[in-house]
């Protein structure tokens, strides 16, 4: 499937070398950069203010000649454009109503869709603009003659293009360091690209205010950004430019370029999907709408080639890149946790606690968060009751960890082995112990359950949940057992990155042991042990030979909750992402195992203990996620038989 059915549009910011006051010259190198980027299939392309005279032209503005070969520039482009399937937004003077305006021009396959001119002008310090430009706010006619096509001219002036439902709206540079910009407006009203062509000078420390701006613009207005500034060719006199540009989504820079000595564009693919699906699901986008005139120009591009994406897919969308961004994220996490479970046992007085260790991930992380809740509660450890409970598929690693944990953090810990007890309950229900079934493997998970419970009730503390988002997600837990307790401290925590908080707090402990023990617990294969080992004593069940590998089932899990997106393009980004890591046969099982498990196991999900919310992806049934139980997955189903 072509990259334009799953909701992209590619575009980009070109910042053109130029001669001041030269539009014939200028407008060739408009077009050099333009012949380059249909090369790469750009869909939308912005150039700087006033790219067509140059910005810097100042008094020149009043001059004719500059004025009316400005025209004619712009008509070389649009004959030179006119077989070109791409959007393409320009700047020049333009005159109108007794005077002039900063505009915004922008064209398609030689058509102008209109002229939007810019609204703030500045004047102070290094800019001049009211001494030759009129604010829209000035602005009389709303249609207007250029290059012998009437056009419209209005600063609310939206270009529509049919299939990907990219609606762009325009800005001109001061605009945007506004109180409240026009693109705040502009994105309110509908539009999900913001092209700003701007000419903003260098000074010491102004990047990072530009780059922040464009930055959090885009996340107010849950909005592609396209900023490009003027570069360094239109330095002169007092000030110097950079060609400070960057493409921006919904809060993250996508890319940027500065200080580039020839002429050059940058051009990302926009989910313009991912865009829509936000703002229909954060309600308060729309929570104040001052009504405005807009005007919107509908068109369509040619989607008539294949184009592979040109953007960075996130294999692990919950798991930071960088190992210093990952461990304050496993840091904030851990503090997340342990304040939950801290404020949870300070509100109802209870002062201890029961935990299931096995010497697996899970317990472990959750063992580490009740252990910090304690110390900030100025409880004994004592108070944590940590109980081993060796069953028929418990291997001596897992269990050696368990209690070398428990002994070292300085827990109370109880070992109750429940062979015996689950003997005598397959006596009790007729079940045969050397059939290794569903009921010999949940027999096992509700014993522990059970004892947890009833030790809680000796020591009038309460139980310590275990189970991650992951598993929460597939329903592998067992029905009211460890499904069940009276917090759930890792229940929004996915798989990939249980593994890193325990790993962090092995990098951070004062503890060699418990360190050594924590390396070698995040090394052991994820496995509720529940099934016998082989005869070396080894771990025979192994959940991702099971259900499929969790880093796939998280990346599905947060595309398909975080962004809403169908079968199809989760299929075609995890593809992107892992590339030849998992085959595409792979990748369509595991994908055909979540549906269908996320789907049958949300009678699990709907009666869930409470538990600490720590990302933006949670289960919940208390408002983050409310599914009906019997929901129907056919339709996902058949997209996914259909790929």
């Amino acid at each position: 499937m072509d990259l334009f059915e799953h909701g992209y549009i590619r575009a980009g910011v070109a910042v053109p070398t130029l001669e001041v006051a030269n539009p014939t010259e200028n407008s060739k190198r408009i077009y050099d950069i333009i012949k380059r980027a249909e090369q790469e299939k750009v869909k939308v392309l912005v150039f700087p203010e006033l790219s067509i005279p140059g910005y810097t032209s100042a008094d020149l503005f009043h001059q004719r000649l500059l004025l009316d070969e400005s025209e004619q520039a712009l008509g070389r482009l649009l004959e030179e454009t006119q077989n070109m399937d791409m959007m393409i937004a320009v700047g020049m003077p333009i005159e109108a109503d007794n005077q002039l305006f900063n505009t915004a021009v922008v064209f398609h396959k030689g058509k102008i869709f209109g002229v939007v001119p810019k609204t703030f002008i500045p004047n102070y310090n290094e800019f001049y603009e009211r001494r030759w430009f009129a604010s829209s706010n000035n602005r009389i006619s709303n249609m207007i003659e250029l290059c012998e096509q009437v056009v419209p001219f209005n600063e609310n002036l939206f270009f529509e293009e049919r299939k990907t439902k990219a609606v762009i709206g325009v800005e001109i540079c001061e605009d945007l360091w506004m109180p409240i910009p026009p693109s705040s407006y502009h994105a309110v009203n509908g539009a999900n690209i913001i092209a700003n062509l701007s000419a903003s000078n260098e000074i010491v420390g102004k990047a990072d205010y530009r780059r922040d701006l464009v930055r959090i613009q885009s996340a107010k207005t849950l909005s592609a950004y396209l900023y490009v500034s003027a570069g360094q060719t239109e330095s002169t006199t007092d000030v110097v430019f950079s060609g400070h540009s960057m493409i921006a989504e919904n809060g993250s820079i996508l890319k940027e370029i500065r200080f580039i000595e020839e002429s050059t564009f940058i051009y990302q693919d926009i989910d313009i999907e991912r865009l829509r699906n936000d703002r229909r699901k954060f309600n308060t986008f729309m929570g104040k709408t001052e009504k405005r005139d807009y005007q919107t120009v509908r068109f369509s591009f040619d989607y008539t080639h294949v184009v592979k994406q040109e953007r960075y897919t996130n294999a692990y969308p919950f798991v930071p890149s960088k190992k210093e961004e990952r461990d304050e994220r496993c840091k904030e996490i851990f503090q997340i946790q342990s304040t939950g479970l801290m404020q949870r046992l300070a509100k109802t007085g209870i002062q201890k606690a029961v935990i299931g260790i096995s010497g697996g991930l899970d317990s472990t992380l959750a063992l580490l968060v009740m252990v910090e809740a304690f110390k900030r509660l100025k409880l004994p450890l004592t108070n944590i009751v940590g109980i081993t409970m060796p069953g028929f598929g418990t291997t001596d690693r897992t269990y050696q960890n368990a209690v070398t944990l428990m002994k070292e953090l300085g827990i109370t810990w109880r070992e109750i082995p429940i062979r015996s007890a689950v003997n005598q309950h397959f006596e009790d229900i007729g079940q045969d112990k050397d059939l290794h079934d569903l009921v010999y493997e949940n027999s096992q998970a509700r014993e522990r359950t059970q004892i947890l419970m009833d030790v809680a009730n000796q020591v009038n503390g309460l139980v310590v949940g275990t189970g991650d988002l992951s598993e929460l997600a597939l329903g592998w837990c067992t029905y009211n057992a460890d499904h069940m307790s009276m917090y759930a401290v890792n229940a929004s925590v996915p798989k990939t990155l249980v593994r890193y908080v325990v790993e962090w707090v092995a990098d951070t402990s004062t503890s060699e042991s418990i360190a050594v023990a924590l390396k070698d617990i995040s090394d052991t294969p994820v496995s509720p042990e529940l099934l016998p080992p082989d005869k070396d004593g080894k771990i025979v069940q192994k959940t991702e030979q099971t259900v499929g590998s969790y880093e796939l089932h998280d990346f599905f899990l947060y595309h398909m909750l975080r962004f809403g997106y169908r079968p199809s393009k989760i299929y075609f980004l995890t593809r992107e992402a892992f590339g030849n890591k998992h085959d595409e046969i792979e990748v369509w099982t595991v994908l055909k195992t979540f549906y269908q498990r996320f789907f049958t196991q949300q009678f699990k999900r709907s009666c869930l203990p409470d538990g600490v919310k720590v990302g933006s992806i949670c289960l919940s049934p208390r408002g983050d996620w409310r599914m009906p139980s019997d929901a129907s997955y056919e339709i996902w189903k058949k997209e996914l038989e259909s790929i």
